[in-house]
């Protein structure tokens, strides 16, 4: 099954969840999540109501990044099983109707792998030009170091060879040379590998960095474009329907070129967008959400934009001005552990302080933001973090099953676990677990199950429709339309901690009703005037306008 056996655009109307193989489920005592664990859940992603599973790396690897550090593209990690348990996998999930997207590690290696293990033999190694070398660290001066709190340098000194190395994350990651034809092809059979088991998507992995220029910061260089060009085509000419989604944490317009005419990438991270939103919700204030939504609107049709609020990483902060960051710091991160580089080592539970009314609120926005909804395992039960352990492992803690013991992740002996589990109330697995919020109707989880079903009912307007932002006198409140053909959603945010009344300008709509969408109760008609609002703090409205009281939801 691949994507392209119904509707091409089903990547703009789906929900994603994102997890780590390792953290979800272990199926066989060893205290590390298993693809055969993946398959023993794989129910529980229909009863949450996603479409898409994106499964962080899985390759062979020494894990010194979470297995960015990939060694082997051809091999899953013993850890995690084989390939046939992925095989396996792949087709009980398609069989569900779900999707499955994969990491795709395309800008460097591990020290480990075979190809930089060749490259590193001798200067004469066919592998050499596989790689970047210098006999100096003072090229591409330019170029920032992105692991700041670790990385002194973009080079590392070769002993062997007597050269240095380019890396733009770990010293233990060389990078891969794209000026060389054989290392693109290279990769290229590495997407053939897996888009020939069934796979239906790649999630690309830090691809503004590819090429090097020394005039240049070294990154969204035309050369890094022009590759991704090759690559869609040879997806689209070979596996059709597979989905290319591109990770560039980058300023607005340089984020919204990775789509080219169409013809680059699907989907994009929205960047730009997820760092506003906790800005605004800090300030109190809409516009830096409508402004960056304002920069990010106009791609191609056929492309759309991952909306999340976390991931596996920091929440981070480098594309925002040194003023936001220094209020995201203020704000959410008080402690100097809860930081890392430039960005925030927390989860969502964790950065709002478990407050409810801000968790669903946060959670509407992104459902019916344009663009594609990318959950983060544990963020539907309100998972905490543990920013005692290093690097971002404190967000990459195992899945909290039930209040028994491991979470319900393992059955090893609790001291055997990859990571501990989370114990700090209030979001200790004893408080916050799938078997407990699953029996509790008021439940966060139950709450979000009910509002993706909802979404559902729109996922068409939702996810190909317009947005418009009606004239407010309110900007404590986010108030947005997603509009197409004859089909009119109003939403309304209240951003502030405090009750707050509005009023909303939507003149074109006179005569319409409100209908609340998960209750229909209707509210009055919409007159000339500017339309009343009352909301309690950190609250939010869904509504259909429409004329027909007794119609059901429509799109």
């Amino acid at each position: 099954m691949n994507s392209s056996d119904h509707d091409p655009l089903w990547y703009k109307k789906a929900i994603f969840y994102e997890t780590p193989v390792k953290s979800f489920f272990d199926s066989n005592g060893d205290g590390i999540g298993d693809f055969r664990g993946m398959m023993e859940k794989l129910e529980y992603f229909t009863f949450l109501g996603v479409d898409c599973i994106w499964l962080l790396p899985f390759y062979e690897s020494p894990m010194k990044d979470g297995g960015y550090d990939v060694s082997d593209y051809y091999s899953i990690h013993p850890d995690y099983g084989t390939l046939e348990d992925f095989k396996e996998f792949l087709e009980k999930a398609h069989s569900l109707g779900l999707k499955v997207i994969i990491d795709l590690v395309l800008n460097h290696v591990s020290d480990q792998h075979e190809w930089f293990r060749e490259a590193r033999s001798s200067r004469d190694s066919p592998k050499r030009d596989w790689f970047v070398w210098s006999d100096t660290d003072e090229k591409y001066r330019n170029a920032r170091i992105i692991f700041i709190d670790t990385e002194k340098s973009n080079w590392t000194w070769d002993e062997g060879t007597g050269q240095f190395y380019w890396h733009r994350f770990y010293s233990h990651q060389p990078d891969l040379n794209y000026e060389n034809p054989e290392l693109r092809e290279a990769v290229k059979d590495v997407v053939r590998f897996w888009a020939g088991l069934g796979v239906d998507g790649f999630r690309c992995d830090a691809v503004p960095y590819l090429f090097e220029d020394e005039e240049t910061n070294c990154e969204n260089l035309p050369e890094t474009h022009l590759y991704f060009k090759e690559l869609r085509k040879m997806v689209d000419d070979e596996f059709p329907g597979i989905v290319l989604l591109a990770e560039a944490n980058q300023w607005p317009t340089d984020a919204a070129k990775y789509f080219g005419d169409g013809d680059e990438f699907h989907m994009a991270f929205n960047f730009p967008l997820m760092p506003r939103i906790f800005i605004a919700l800090a300030k109190e204030d809409s516009l830096p959400i409508v402004s960056v939504i304002a920069q990010t609107i106009g791609i191609p049709d056929n492309c759309a934009w991952g909306v999340f609020l976390r991931n596996h990483d920091e929440l981070t902060l480098e594309m925002v001005t040194d003023e936001e960051r220094d209020l995201m710091y203020q704000e959410y991160a008080k402690v100097p552990r809860m930081r890392l580089n430039l960005g925030i080592r927390r989860r969502l539970s964790t950065l709002v302080e478990q407050d409810r009314p801000t968790m669903e609120m946060l959670h509407s926005l992104i459902l019916t933001m344009p663009g594609t909804p990318i959950l983060y395992y544990g963020d539907e039960i309100g998972m905490g973090d543990n920013i005692e352990l290093g690097d971002r492992d404190g967000v990459r803690t195992p899945m909290q099953w039930t209040s028994g013991k491991n979470a319900g992740f393992s059955s090893t002996d609790p001291e055997k676990l990859y990571s501990p589990i989370v114990t700090r109330a209030p979001y200790s697995y004893e408080i916050a677990n799938v078997e407990t919020q699953s029996e509790l109707n008021t439940s966060f989880l139950n709450w979000l199950r009910k509002m993706i079903r909802t979404r559902r009912e729109y996922s068409e307007t939702i996810g190909l429709g317009t947005i418009s932002f009606p004239k407010t006198d309110n900007r404590k409140v986010l108030v947005y339309m997603r509009n197409r053909d004859d089909v009119h959603l109003l939403f309304l945010l209240n951003l502030s901690r405090e009750p707050v009344s509005l009023h909303v300008e939507l003149p074109e709509f006179e005569g319409l009703k409100p209908f609340e969408a998960r209750s229909n109760t209707p509210f009055p008609a919409i007159g000339s005037d500017p339309y009343f609002f009352t909301m309690a703090p950190r609250s939010f409205f869904w509504f259909q306008l429409r004329s027909d009281e007794n119609g059901e939801a429509s799109d």
